[in-house]
């Protein structure tokens, strides 16, 4: 019995703090966006994926950046939840660009959520190439999770 009491209270010191908000960046898709502004010619996953690469060939035709992310927050307690998107560019000679973009979103549900930041055709073109990208998910001031590119 003792063996019990003794499992449960364990299991209970070591369970997170109730009302704690716990979130994560699932995934994020960086695509480029066309002089229409689409990342793709139809719903198809395909169509999207080889449009994403005529665009990378061909930079003439870029007229934006997007990144989808797929996030998670739990509780919903939170009423500032933010994503921060921090962008770092080719350098030509000075320093590195680097750039935030931040959109403020909801946790609606308890399952997971898509949103989108759009680095629109002048930014980008002032901006030039992004070489490296990192998502975060705030909670206030508070981390909640992250996700950044191989060249971070």
């Amino acid at each position: 019995m003792r063996w019990l009491i003794l499992a449960i209270w364990m299991g209970l010191a070591a369970s997170p703090v109730a009302g704690a908000t716990e979130g994560r960046i699932i995934k994020v898709l960086p695509q480029f966006l066309d002089l229409k502004g689409h990342e793709s010619v139809s719903p198809s996953l395909y169509d999207r994926d080889a449009y994403q690469s005529y665009l990378r060939r061909n930079p003439d035709k870029r007229a934006g950046l997007q990144f989808k992310i797929r996030w998670k927050a739990k509780p919903a307690s939170s009423r500032d939840l933010r994503l921060r998107l921090e962008v770092r560019g080719v350098s030509r000679g000075e320093a590195p660009k680097a750039g935030t973009l931040e959109k403020t979103v909801q946790q609606v549900h308890w399952y997971s959520h898509w949103a989108s930041i759009t680095m629109d055709e002048k930014t980008y073109r002032e901006f030039g190439e992004v070489t490296a990208w990192r998502v975060t998910l705030w909670d206030g001031e508070t981390l909640l999770g992250e996700q950044k590119s191989f060249l971070w």
